[in-house]
């Protein structure tokens, strides 16, 4: 009898520790950090304007498509040799702020939680084309 409780209670052990490493992982909306507090309070000052958007996407297409794709889908050629691969845009512009959408385009993804090869933007792009990018996102991958 004790040997089949042990038996049993390490498969419910097991099986909750398989079941776990398979939630999917990423940077799902209820995993998503809150960023610092000097990003919180930012809000898209071009959000639904169409020269945003339009700026945005030559923004994206010269330096986020390689990896994230064409449809930001996370499967741009660059990114089929990451580990994590980037991440489906579409679904983050659905599920995260504006400001969360900033800071990670700003300081990219070499930091806890994320450590990913998304790199940093700040000082590359201008806060401009941080927010026109952020502009095409919305407007082209829900």
């Amino acid at each position: 009898m004790k040997r089949s409780f042990f038996v049993l209670a390490a498969v419910l052990v097991l099986s909750a520790v398989l079941l776990s490493a398979c939630g999917g992982g990423g940077d799902s909306a209820s995993t998503r950090p809150e960023p610092p507090s000097t990003y919180a309070s930012l809000t898209n000052p071009v959000a639904g304007k169409a020269e945003a958007a339009d700026a945005g996407k030559t923004v994206y297409e010269t330096n986020c498509s390689s990896c994230h794709g064409a449809t930001g889908k996370g499967d741009g050629p660059a990114g089929a040799a990451l580990d994590p691969k980037p991440g489906d845009l579409g679904k983050a512009v659905v599920e995260a702020s504006d400001a969360y959408l900033f800071w990670r385009i700003s300081d990219g993804g070499g930091m806890d939680p994320f450590n990913s090869s998304m790199p940093a933007w700040k000082g590359i792009l201008s806060e401009t084309d941080i927010w026109n990018v952020i502009t095409y996102m919305q407007t082209n991958f829900k």
